[in-house]
């Protein structure tokens, strides 16, 4: 008989501490793990982790087994780990309602439970008796039954499981988008039970989504039916989110040691090797004492501190537990984990010297590894005094089985029985290495043979939709429909996946379903959407977009590729030209490069071999040829259909042969974004007061005959469209006009019909109006909505102050949140319509340039469209009104691009502009930056875009002759300023004469003049505020009892509970500086804030009580009009503000200089603060 070698030795002495502390508690009925002797419930995440070691050394001793007893261990302790993964599914499983449920409700209410019964599988506490959302430990149950299956490991058994687990990837993938009560089962830090978006479960849910994305779980065994399928979008966006999150944990975490899952093994989940560095070194710096790390900053878990009778702390008691925070050795296991996997061997052998110091030796000398080291209660003030200086205590759990796996799982790959690409056979642990650059594919293909031949006149040369067969090219929801179908099961009343808008990873692959290949629209030509799609260069900017995603995102074997279709939508009004704007972009991609990505068109066939190409296994018939699910049948009849891309609003009968030969003054005043509107009088139907003259029957009624007979015969858009909003509220959507007659011309159907028409000819404020009217859905509101707060912002709509000005801090389904918007907006269609609108906006470039949204946590759209207006105004000098009604007549491209001008904070001018185009001349409005030098190259062609989109009259079509223009020369500055005038560009009259040249009305003036004003307006509308002020006011507070603004104080209690880099005490903050509704005074309060954090840096103990910030705004302000005064200015020069009563040359000083607001801010503070100065600090000032 062979001698053991002395690895084989080694090996043995690992399988009996595997053995003694960790399967010798595996239940022999259900496989599960106790979490210790007190503790009899298994929790899913601590039986995961506890499962680890004893897998790893099955793996070990399967590859260095010496003799057949060997393969037999190994296969025992296989089976080990199969048993408990299996309780655990059945665990699972027989919650599936609740898996059901949640994929629709993402409720607390619906969620697995955390926690189960050891020995019957069954649930041990109520739905709302503990914080069991926790999609981390759903999470890392998927992750590794991925990484089980690929080493060789057989979990799942049946089809039925197979579609448990698909379901199961339905219920984390909205994890980006999820609160929950985190990996520590607390939610918010206070333990009140607040769940919050974690970067631990974020991350988590990435990796598990990633690792089974076209895996098989019967193995080598399995065939298509036992395929997983991911998408690739929901991925990406748990990717960004995380992204964005790091290294901050949560709201009111900023930071956390269960980070390291993430960054490291097991999840490998970011792929920015930067950020994974400064995440380690935040938890290294923050968190790390001697014993091992904190949780989390304030944790007050087992600290002698922590009352036991009570679940939850005051939030003022968290400061109590600074400096006394329990270590843990569990993380310096992921740190020597770390090190294995990064090749870092000195990593490696610090940690497991640090580690062998704080383990305790067990019966027979076994090393234990405890959960937790804390302050003994009778040293506890030592330690506040001089941190990391006391011996602490270990206490909790013996072993922390969670710890102890980890521990024996490091030892054995640190000794060389393992190596990393046995644990982790899918990879994962490559997640930071370079990607190459993506090339992205793009197919253009006509509508019919017509779109074909006005391409080839360009030089362009594509194929029609019908020629690519067998290729069948669809809409982006066809491909949803069938998405919804995946992982169905009636008989466990499995719905399949929820129906949801497909991103452009999932459009930018082939798929093979019954053996036809499919190509997929992207979701922005979707005919069905809101009217973003009737501007032609909307379409563009969002193809730009798509292409600029897809080469950062895009990691599938295969290159990406779109199918762009040219429809009859993309030509110019005569139909026999292609738009300009679509021309440009296709020339570009043939180029070669286009929007940021590189680009090789070609024809859909020539992609067949380089493409990404995907196989939809569920949807194949089953073994009689017969489906598994009813419902496939449908989405593939839906398939069969040809007819899609007409599939649009078309307009059959149209009320007006003619287009309209004379133009009404508009009948629907301006309402004026500027000025506070009223609120309606009584309950009204959102309303946009209409002031027609309403005809009357002889007794007193409204004649609606005579208003429909009045509706026939008016020829002016506008005022078409408010006889019929008037019919709308009066008689409702469906009463019937009787306009036609063979019937059928109700208010619905002719406001439709209307829409249709003012879309042909792009004039956006009627389309808005109308839209506002029909209720129109922005299709992805609610998704940009949830965007946007998934980035950690809180959005507000309504113009300040509060209440009108709503907030939204949690994701609302679509119904709500279009409610909120019209409250918000009392009523007022317009305002409504634009909020919506905005929202989207705001999305496309969260997505794309985050890099815009720094240090900025709530969006308050109310204020951004009124500073939209007061741009306009001001630039163009006209009335509040007329610059209203430029706004709602920009085109959705022009508007999108004023948006980033005003986020991105450049310098821009908007300027009138007289260009002619055929014998009509139409003012119209540019935007275009100063000094556009620094620009990068698509900036600079976004401005030029925005100047020629805007100079364009969409309206010289209608026959007007230059004689009715001139006619009565005085009225015509009224005339024009009808909508109908007004054209993508929003048209604006010059007010006297028939055409003088715009500029030579302009006085001249010196041209940074209002500069400054207009810097501060941007900043305090879009809260934006230096780097680091949150932490500076934190430092404030310490030194005062609090900071009042206009009558609200921010206390200097906050800081006992929050941490300065929390999220939770930025939007604290800011949420105080909000009350002030007016944007420049806010900013000057900010500056007066940062005047006095340089005061907190002055060695003294306290600066005041409450100390009233716009006091010492005011004495500045009073500073400042003594030195002008003095100076010769005279009143008028000195005119202030009446809302704030501040002086609007000190708005429009800059900060720093003799005449600079820092120096009367300064002056300010220190006369205000003085009396708590040392008299040699007062006496410098």
């Amino acid at each position: 008989m062979r001698s053991r070698s002395n690895s084989g030795v080694r090996l043995d002495g690992y399988a009996r501490l595997v053995h003694q502390t960790i399967l010798c508690h595996q239940n022999p009925v259900t496989g599960l793990l106790p979490a210790s002797l007190d503790q009899k419930d298994a929790w899913v995440r601590d039986n995961v982790y506890s499962i680890l070691a004893v897998w790893g050394l099955g793996l070990a001793y399967r590859k260095n087994a010496d003799r057949d007893e060997d393969k037999a261990k190994a296969y025992e302790l296989e089976q080990s780990v199969v048993k408990l993964m299996r309780g655990l599914l059945h665990c699972m499983i027989r919650q599936v309602d609740k898996v059901e449920s949640f994929k629709y409700s993402q409720s607390t209410k619906d969620s697995l439970h955390a926690k189960y019964n050891t020995k019957t599988c069954a649930t041990v506490v109520g739905d709302d008796e503990w914080g069991h959302l926790q999609l981390d430990a759903t999470s890392v149950y998927l992750l590794f039954l991925a990484q089980m299956t690929a080493s060789g490991l057989h979990i799942i058994h049946s089809l039925d499981e197979v579609n448990f687990i698909q379901n199961l990837v339905f219920y984390i993938e909205a994890a980006y988008k999820t609160a929950d009560f985190g990996i520590w089962e607390r939610g918010d830090k206070t333990n009140q039970g607040i769940s919050e978006l974690n970067a631990s479960s974020v991350g988590m849910a990435k990796a598990a989504l990633e690792a089974l994305d076209e895996l098989d779980l019967f193995g080598v065994k399995g065939g298509p039916q036992s395929v997983i399928h991911v998408l690739a979008d929901e991925v990406q966006h748990c990717q960004s989110i995380l992204n964005s999150l790091l290294p901050r944990a949560s709201t009111s975490k900023e930071v956390d040691a269960s980070l390291l899952s993430v960054i490291s093994f097991p999840a490998f989940a970011v792929e920015d090797s930067q950020l994974v560095e400064l995440t380690k070194q935040e938890i290294i710096t923050k968190l790390q004492g001697r014993y091992g790390c904190c949780r989390f900053l304030r944790d007050g878990y087992k600290t002698p501190k922590e009352d036991p009778n009570r679940l939850y702390y005051e939030p003022a008691e968290l400061k109590l537990f600074e400096n006394i925070e329990c270590e843990w050795p569990l993380f310096w296991t992921y740190f020597i984990l770390d090190g294995i996997f990064s090749g870092n061997t000195e990593q490696v052998q610090e940690y497991r010297e640090a580690l062998d110091a704080v383990l305790i030796k067990g019966k027979n000398g076994v090393p234990l590894l405890p959960e937790l080291y804390s302050v003994p209660p009778n040293r506890v003030d030592e330690e506040y005094q001089n941190p990391h200086t006391v011996d602490r205590v270990p206490m909790g759990k013996l072993p922390h089985m969670w710890g102890q796996s980890l521990y024996i799982l490091g030892s054995l790959m640190a000794e060389g029985f393992l190596a990393p690409g046995e644990i982790d056979p899918l990879n994962r642990r490559f997640s930071t290495v370079p990607k190459p650059d993506v090339v992205v594919q793009v197919s253009i293909l006509a509508e019919n043979e017509e779109i074909k031949a006005i391409l080839k006149d360009k030089g362009i040369d594509v194929e029609t939709i019908a020629e690519v067969y067998p290729i069948r090219v669809q809409p982006a929801r066809i491909l949803s429909h069938i998405y919804s179908s995946l992982g169905c099961n009636s008989r466990m009343k499995l719905s399949g996946r929820p129906y949801r808008f497909m991103g452009v990873l999932g459009t930018s692959k082939l798929y093979d379903i019954r053996k036809t290949i499919f190509a997929f629209t992207p979701q922005f030509i979707d005919q069905q959407q809101f009217y973003l799609a009737l501007d032609n260069m909307m379409i563009v900017e969002m193809l730009r977009t798509d292409l600029s995603y897809l080469c950062s995102r895009w990691r599938m074997t295969g290159h990406p590729t779109i199918t762009f279709p040219i429809s009859h939508t993309m030509l110019d009004e005569d139909g026999t030209s292609l738009n300009s704007s679509i021309l440009a972009a296709l020339r570009k991609m043939q180029d070669g490069y286009f929007g940021g990505a590189r680009i090789q068109t070609g024809k859909l066939s020539e992609f067949l071999t380089t493409s990404c190409c995907t196989h939809l296994s569920f949807m194949d018939p089953g073994p009689e040829g017969k489906l598994y699910s009813e419902e496939d049948d449908e989405d593939y009849d839906e398939l069969e259909s040809a007819n899609w891309i007409n599939s649009s609003d078309s307009t059959s009968n149209d009320v007006h042969k003619h287009l309209p030969t004379k133009l009404f003054q508009p009948s629907r005043p301006s309402f004026n974004l500027l000025d506070s509107p009223q609120a309606p009088e009584d309950n009204q139907v959102p309303s946009v007061r209409v002031e027609i003259h309403l005809p009357r029957d002889q007794s007193g009624e409204v004649d609606f005959q005579a208003l429909v007979s009045q509706l026939k015969e008016t020829t002016s858009l506008q005022e078409q469209a408010d006889i019929l909003y008037m019919l709308y509220t009066m008689k409702g959507p469906d009463w019937d006009t009787e306009l036609y007659e063979e019937g059928g011309a109700t208010v619905r159907t002719l406001l439709t019909e209307l829409y249709g028409k003012v879309g042909e000819i792009r004039h956006w404020g009627l389309i808005r109006y109308i839209s506002g009217i029909l209720r129109k859905k922005v299709e992805a509101l609610d998704e940009a909505c949830t965007d946007l707060i998934s980035y950690q912002k809180h959005l507000t709509v309504g113009f300040p102050p509060e209440p009108r000005e709503k907030t939204i801090s949690a994701p609302l389904p679509y119904e709500a949140l279009t409610q909120l918007i019209d409250e918000a907006s009392e009523g007022d269609m317009s305002i409504s319509i634009l909020t919506q609108e905005i929202m989207v906006y705001l999305a496309m470039y969260m997505r794309t340039q985050p890099g815009l949204f720094v240090e900025m946590f709530r969006l308050r759209i109310g204020l951004i469209i009124q500073v939209m207006a007061t741009e306009l105004a001001q630039s163009l000098r006209c009335s509040a009104e007329e610059a209203t009604e430029s706004l709602m007549n920009l085109s959705p491209s022009a508007m999108k691009n004023l948006l980033h001008h005003i986020l991105s904070g450049k310098e821009f001018g908007v300027e009138r502009s007289v260009s002619p185009t055929d014998s009509n001349v139409s003012p119209a409005i540019s935007i275009h930056e100063v000094g556009a030098v620094g620009a990068t190259k698509t900036e600079r062609t976004g401005i030029t875009q925005l100047k020629t989109e805007m100079k364009q009259v969409e309206f010289h079509r209608l026959s007007i002759s230059t004689e009715s223009q001139s006619n009565g020369g005085h009225s015509l500055g009224v005339d024009m300023m009808s909508p109908a005038f007004l054209s993508p560009g929003a048209s604006m009259a010059p007010s006297s004469g028939p055409f003088p040249n715009a500029c030579e009305q302009q006085p001249s003036r010196d041209s940074r003049q209002g500069q400054w004003q207009r810097r501060r307006r941007l900043d305090g509308a879009l809260n934006r505020v230096p780097i680091g002020f949150y932490q500076k006011v934190w430092k404030i507070l310490q030194k005062c009892h609090g900071l009042s603004v206009e009558g609200f104080v921010l206390p200097s209690s906050t800081t006992r509970e929050m941490t300065p880099g929390e999220i939770k005490f930025s939007v604290h903050v800011e949420s105080v500086l909000n009350r002030v509704p007016q944007p420049e005074y806010r900013q000057l309060l900010v500056e007066a804030i940062l005047v006095l954090t340089m005061l907190a840096d002055i060695e003294i103990h306290s600066i005041g009580s409450i100390i009233a910030v716009e006091k010492i705004v005011h004495i500045a302000n009073d500073l400042f009009l003594q030195e002008q005064k003095t100076l010769g200015a005279d009143d008028t020069m000195l005119a202030k503000d009446p809302a704030s009563g501040i002086c609007t040359l000190l708005y429009d000083s800059a900060p720093s200089g003799r005449f600079g607001t820092m120096t009367y801010l300064s002056k300010a503070a220190a006369t205000y603060v003085q009396e708590f100065l040392p008299h040699s600090i007062c006496a410098m000032q």
